[in-house]
């Protein structure tokens, strides 16, 4: 080891500003997980508090919320994954087949923009399509003759809701990036398609997607290591306290918020996010575990 970084000084130097960043912000903040372990008081700080051992894990356990939010958690992630992956896909293979420069570039961008609006000018836009008074949804509605419907006391409508939000504001972004790959195929299976006499969906069905599978699956199994957390920013910026919807769009993330905010146990809170790295941890191995058996060059390690 000390050998290899001699040989290649130049090269972990160029890695040390990044190694020092996942340092400092990835594996020293872990040290907070110690709060879970103790009744955590301000006025004594982490080292200070008394130890109170497993009891928040037990309070945590006993209530019966722990599984809706995870299962809140795990569906919503799962809707977001595939249909994010999907449409991501058949943009970037439109966007690929644009010949027109100009137009591709401009094509690019209009995708790309829902990348930048913020949660909360999201949250506006929403509302304004979906308030039970004068929404846009509602008012269309009522001018074809159909009934309205109360989408913020209607939490069975919420789960499609947010995978449509997510994947307007998420799908360009990561169609860019399959884009990218498909830019890295070389021309000549292309060339040899056409000789062959392959019109243009057998060269996207027979060379493009089957060339984007590890890009595919390597994003996908980043995706998954994060399948226990949810969009804080998404789901609180659009739902927010409304209670009537937790049913389907509590999620673990705004669970802990809420317990921090209305009980002020830092210990419990500690102890949720815990556990939602943890389960995060074993998802991630066991799915890495499975690519490994399938397709060993598109493992993560």
């Amino acid at each position: 080891m000390i050998r290899d970084i001699v040989k290649n000084k130049s090269l972990y130097l160029l890695a040390l500003p990044g190694f020092s960043f996942l340092v400092v912000f990835a594996y020293v903040p872990m040290t907070g997980h110690l709060i879970a372990f103790k009744d955590y008081r301000v006025s004594e700080g982490i080292w200070g508090s008394p130890w109170a051992g497993l009891e928040k894990f037990r309070l945590l356990f006993e209530s019966d919320k722990w599984i809706q939010v995870t299962l809140n958690t795990l569906y919503l992630n799962l809707l977001f994954i595939v249909f994010s992956l999907i449409v991501a896909l058949t943009l970037a293979v439109f966007l690929n087949e644009i010949r027109w420069a100009v137009w591709k570039r401009l094509a690019q961008s209009i995708v790309f923009l829902p990348y930048f609006v913020s949660w909360m000018v999201v949250s506006f836009i929403v509302f304004a399509l979906l308030n039970t008074s004068d929404g846009l949804v509602n008012r269309t509605l009522a001018r074809i003759g159909a009934d309205t419907v109360s989408w913020y006391s209607s939490p069975q409508y919420w789960p499609l809701i947010l995978t449509a939000i997510y994947v307007w504001k998420f799908a360009g972004y990561k169609s860019i990036i399959y884009l990218a790959a498909i830019t890295g195929i070389s021309g000549e299976y292309y060339e040899s398609a056409r000789i062959d006499g392959a019109n243009r969906l057998q060269q996207i069905w027979h060379i493009t997607l089957p060339l984007l599978r590890p890009t595919v699956i390597i994003l996908t199994l980043l995706s998954i290591g994060r399948i226990f957390y949810g969009d804080f920013g998404m789901i609180y910026g659009i739902v927010g306290d409304n209670g009537v919807l937790f049913p389907t769009t509590d999620v673990i993330d705004t669970y802990t918020y809420r317990m921090l905010r209305h009980l002020g146990d830092f210990g419990m809170s500690s102890a949720i996010a815990l556990y939602q790295s943890v389960m995060g941890l074993i998802v991630i191995l066991i799915f890495n575990g499975i690519v490994r058996k399938v397709d060993n060059d598109s493992r993560l390690f």
